[in-house]
């Protein structure tokens, strides 16, 4: 079975705790073919005339202590199996996120947001399902199905055994067909769950631009169509899920028609008593639920199944960049260099870096500039190890990065990208986000170093104000301090600001710049920016075209080369100068 396959691991290490479960049900199915047999006694005693107030008295206390022992033994394997699911779901979430943590950004081209979430709710809810109350219908099936036929041929009668038992292969048929549907029907409602998903995340993280450009109405009417398709294909589901029940149903009412006309026969010919047909009537009924368990069964297996398959085929997709088998150790990354590195996006039609070639030693600045679309972000991103390089074109400590370790690499590297992610909390633990355990003093000096005290004094709550979804309550310079103050408080080897000054004034831009240089002394900058000032005093610059260098030197070098570092420079510093003139 494939899905007993798939989730081999958990079963070889729960298996003790499902065998426990699984002999208390069996032990509950053996235990409950004595009342039936009890009551038919009693009836016949009754009919004859036999039955005595003491054996009444003892019968029936018998039944109550058996009540409360199938109460007790019912309990603790329930208790013990539905654990047991809820457990797997837990390891199966951990495991997803810990996936998803290892994946590079090619990964998430590939899996939508909706996608990924869908698995970790419903696909990990189908699968535990299986796993639990997948298996109870299972074990019912086979277990009660098998002790009450035994009962019925060894007690009663095992020609009414078979004549009653007649219809019931054609469960086993329409049942197959049922579930293949099942299996079918709900992949396509899972997949359109993940395009609902998609379509809400993007609703609600564009919901200002949806407004400024008056779209409410345009983009509840698309969401009304993924909502209309997603209950469109459940609606299919529950039609299958719902035809399971009436057709057990109607063919153990036809076992019971048959049984009862059959055996109604055998009392009036005296081959079987009045009390032995109430018995077997009782068992046919008993065997209502292991029918039903077992359409149950195949149900909850189908989507069981088409889960597990979905999360092993993301399961399945590995990162770009892995590991080495046996990293080189490195204190500290004493240099930078790129050695003629071309790369290109996974998919893309043309290069993103050319032939780039430079060389950084600890303790320098290096600035990147250049066109929008140049590959300034691409040169700072092959540092973070999130795509495949040519082996031995990038470089620290004159290690190629393909053999050093990926963690240890990123360990050293502050990050501020272009894209200020920040978390529904408070200021404080944004910025102690790589650092939780920073003191009050360490994130004070962050804060000051970008440039960040004043506007923590005029918000609501000083550092304890909620920032709301991905910092709502921020303006996009106050995002982009608290992002810088984040990458500072970790002291970094290396750190990179991708564009991080834009949305501040020139005057924060300039402060912030200085606290970097005077508090990171001996410690490696890059900087990518479209504004020159943030790189003038860097201790290098390239000038990036079309992933090339074009230009590269100091300030100076590159004011005296006059090319379109120079151009860009006496531009952005003209437009300053009439921006503070009608100021």
């Amino acid at each position: 079975m494939v899905f007993i396959r798939q989730l081999a691991w958990f079963f070889s290490i729960r298996w003790k705790w499902y065998v426990l479960a699984i002999v208390l049900m069996s032990t509950v199915s053996v235990l409950n073919i004595i009342p039936p047999k009890m009551i038919g006694t009693i009836i016949d005693q009754i009919r004859t005339g036999t039955l005595s107030a003491g054996e009444l008295q003892s019968s029936v206390l018998t039944l109550i202590g058996l009540a409360v022992l199938l109460y007790v033994m019912t309990y603790i394997w329930i208790t013990t199996l539905f654990g047991n699911s809820s457990l797997l779901e837990r390891m199966l979430r951990s495991r997803l996120l810990s996936h998803l943590m290892r994946m590079t950004p090619s990964f998430f081209h590939r899996n939508s947001t909706g996608e990924l979430m869908a698995l970790a709710t419903n696909d990990i809810v189908a699968i535990g399902q299986t796993a639990g109350y997948g298996v109870m219908t299972l074990a019912n099936t086979i277990v009660g199905t098998l002790v009450v036929i035994i009962t019925m041929v060894s007690t009663i009668s095992w020609k009414l055994m078979l004549v009653s038992l007649i219809p019931l292969p054609f469960v086993s048929l329409l049942i197959g067909v049922l579930g293949k549907q099942m299996r079918k029907r709900f992949i396509a409602a899972q997949a359109a769950f993940g395009k609902m998903n998609d379509q809400a995340l993007e609703s609600i993280s564009g919901l200002r631009v949806i407004r400024s450009y008056v779209q409410e109405s345009h983009d509840l009417e698309a969401f009304k169509q993924v909502t209309e398709d997603v209950m469109e294909k459940n609606r299919r589901v529950a039609i299958i899920n719902a035809l399971f029940h009436p057709v057990i149903s109607s063919i153990v009412g036809l076992s019971f028609a048959i049984g009862n006309g059959y055996g109604a026969y055998l009392v009036f010919y005296s081959e079987l008593t009045l009390g032995q047909l109430v018995s077997f009537n009782i068992y046919l009924g008993m065997l209502i639920w292991p029918m039903i368990a077992f359409g149950e069964f195949v149900n909850v297996l189908q989507r069981g199944t088409a889960s597990v398959d979905r999360l092993e085929k993301s399961f399945a997709q590995t990162a770009d960049v892995r590991e080495p088998a046996e990293p080189i150790e490195v204190a500290v990354p004493d240099s930078i260099e790129l050695r003629s590195l071309t790369f290109r996006y996974p998919g893309a039609a043309s290069d993103s870096l050319k032939n780039v070639s430079l060389f950084l030693e600890r303790g320098q600045t290096l600035g990147i500039v250049g066109r929008t679309g140049s590959g300034k972000s691409t040169l700072l991103k092959q540092l973070l190890r999130y795509y495949p390089a040519e082996p031995g074109t990038v470089l620290l400590a004159g290690i190629p990065v393909e053999r050093l370790s990926i963690q240890r690499i990123r360990s050293w590297i502050g990050y501020v990208s272009q894209e200020h992610l920040l978390l529904s909390k408070t200021v404080r633990a944004n910025i102690a986000l790589g650092k939780p355990e920073a003191t009050d003093e360490e994130i004070a000096r962050a804060i000051a170093m970008a440039s960040f005290t004043e506007d923590v004094r005029h918000l609501p709550e000083g550092l304890g104000t909620i920032v709301g979804e991905n910092g709502v309550m921020l303006s996009g310079g106050q995002k982009q301090r608290v992002s810088i103050a984040r990458a500072l408080l970790t002291d970094p080897e290396i750190l990179l600001l991708d564009d991080s000054l834009s949305a501040v004034d020139a005057r924060t831009e300039s402060a912030i710049l200085r606290s970097i240089r005077s508090e990171r002394a001996g410690k490696t900058t890059l900087i990518a920016s479209h504004r020159l000032s943030a790189v003038m005093h860097a201790d290098w610059i390239v000038v990036l075209e079309d992933g090339r260098i074009v230009e590269e030197g100091t300030h100076e070098q590159l004011m005296l080369l006059g090319g379109w570092y120079k151009e860009q420079f006496e531009r952005q510093q003209l437009e300053a100068n009439l921006l503070d003139s009608t100021g």
